[in-house]
């Protein structure tokens, strides 16, 4: 699913049942807006070296890369 199309379900669902918790399809959508912008910053970059892929896997795994 699209972040666009997540966005729309999110303003739905909040308009509709604003009394409901919608923080897991929050989660979702930044999830897939994250997805996304990696996706564009790596098809733009040239190709990465096994080391520095281990390194940005660390920082999206939370550890400290340093």
């Amino acid at each position: 699913m699209s972040a666009r199309s997540l966005q729309g379900r999110l303003a739905a669902e909040s308009r509709h049942r604003p009394n409901e918790d919608h923080t897991e399809l929050r989660r979702e959508l930044k999830a897939v807006t994250l997805a996304e912008y990696i996706e564009r910053v790596v098809d733009a970059a040239p190709p990465l070296t096994p080391a520095q892929r281990d390194r940005l896997a660390l920082l999206l795994r939370g550890g400290d890369a340093a």
